[in-house]
């Protein structure tokens, strides 16, 4: 079986944690290759709710190996209580993950100096969820960082700790006025967390090759989406890696052709957390209703989603940089009862037409949408098994947004259950 990558194509939440559950049954391995604790991976299994931060969404099917790998950054804190939260839903954690020893890790200090970054005038700036991971992939590329295989050595991590706290607590009292951090405190958290994790940090790049080498198959899981890449997303509205099927070999530590299938998944309609360019947004009760029925609001950290029309342009750019094979369409029962609905399918730019999505936030800002129209449906499809079974409108409003992206879909998400969904043959 060909190794597959599962990617988001809009600004995150479309429901890869729920498609990666759902393909796991089939793979051998699970891999987190990017992102943080930032991520807020929602699965619904049996009607029990799971909410995913660090943990790869394969941690839910007993015997599939999970990996987070070295692209990753971990908050030690955030994943002790995570593995202690899953553990006490009757999840077997610790025996199926592994935890790469390249991985850096968010420090308390970068989660202080994210939320104070971020607010100028009492205002955010980029709306980050404050969870440290800017700071921390800054430190990872200034070479500043400390790496979560230094755990395993107490006397070089503490070392190293004393020597960051040094510099970060002139930046924190003397650029932001706060108090600075004590080493032992911090230090002996962290020990603790060394003993806790100690089990599960691997060279994860040398067991996934050897996975590779053994002929076992391997999904790619990301966090956040391509419209948050550092590098192709809505910069400097984005988040601080390559959100891409890009990352997958920088942060797992595979060669590029080991990605063999690319899934990207969109919601049938687009969110938005945070500041931000957002052409199709709603601010209005049609933009309410969505957020009410979908349920929009943020599973990291609770903050309301913005709503608006499905985006073909956008979508259109993210299966390009991912190199998309077919689309995960998800929340297609959402837009039951919403009447007549819209999908854009270029930009108005004063006297210009855009088909192609910009890179600069001030073109995309004064954007205006345009939209073509299709006939909604009324009825309830969270019962449909099969595309046979859905509304003639729903079919239709399917097959204009494969026409419009110019993929096919691969699966519809009718619900948030895992056997919520309709799988397509291609």
């Amino acid at each position: 079986m060909a190794n597959l990558c599962v990617v988001g194509l809009q600004w995150g939440d479309e429901g890869k944690g729920k498609l990666v559950d759902v393909l796991s049954k089939e793979y051998d391995v699970v891999v987190r290759y990017q992102g943080g604790g930032n991520a807020g991976h929602t699965v619904v299994v049996d009607g029990r709710k799971y909410v995913l931060h660090l943990v790869p969404s394969g941690i839910l099917r007993p015997g599939c190996v999970c990996v987070i790998g070295n692209g990753v950054v971990v908050d030690p804190a955030t994943l002790v209580e995570e593995i202690d939260g899953l553990k006490a839903q009757g999840v077997r954690v610790e025996e199926n993950l592994l935890i790469s020893d390249r991985a850096h890790m968010v420090l308390p200090y970068h989660k202080i100096i994210d939320k104070l970054a971020d607010t100028e005038d009492g205002k955010p700036r980029i709306g980050t969820t404050g969870r440290g991971i800017g700071p921390c992939y800054s430190d990872k590329v200034s070479r500043q960082g400390i790496r979560i295989g230094e755990l395993l050595d107490k006397a070089e991590f503490g070392k190293r700790l004393r020597e960051a706290l040094v510099q970060k607590n002139r930046v924190l009292t003397a650029l932001y006025g706060a108090e600075p951090l004590a080493f032992e405190p911090l230090y002996n958290e962290f020990c603790g967390y060394a003993d806790r994790l100690r089990p599960m940090i691997r060279d994860t790049v040398d067991v996934l090759n050897t996975y590779a080498d053994q002929g076992k198959s391997i999904l790619f899981e990301g966090a956040q989406a391509a419209l948050l890449d550092i590098d192709y997303g809505t910069y400097p509205y984005a988040t601080s890696s390559n959100t891409t099927t890009g990352g997958v070999a920088t942060g797992a530590g595979l060669p590029p052709k080991s990605v063999g299938h690319v899934i990207g998944v969109a919601k049938a309609y687009t969110t938005r957390v945070g500041e931000g360019p957002f052409p199709t947004e709603l601010q209005d009760d049609l933009g309410a209703r969505l957020r009410e029925h979908g349920g929009e609001f943020g599973a990291t950290t609770g903050r309301p989603r913005r709503c608006g029309w499905f985006d073909a342009v956008s979508v259109r750019h993210s299966t390009r940089v991912c190199g998309a094979d077919s689309i995960a369409l998800t929340k297609l029962d959402v837009l039951g009862g919403m009447g007549r609905i819209r999908v854009c399918v270029a930009y108005r730019h004063g006297s210009e037409i855009l088909k192609r999505f910009p890179s600069s936030c001030a073109v995309l800002r004064s954007v205006e949408p345009v939209y073509e129209e299709f006939e909604g449906w009324e009825e309830d499809i969270s019962q449909a098994r099969s595309v046979k079974t859905l509304p003639k409108a729903a079919k239709d409003y399917i097959r204009a947004i494969e026409e419009r992206v110019g993929l096919p879909v691969s699966s519809i998400g009718v619900g948030s259950g895992r056997e919520e969904i309709i799988r397509l043959p291609l």
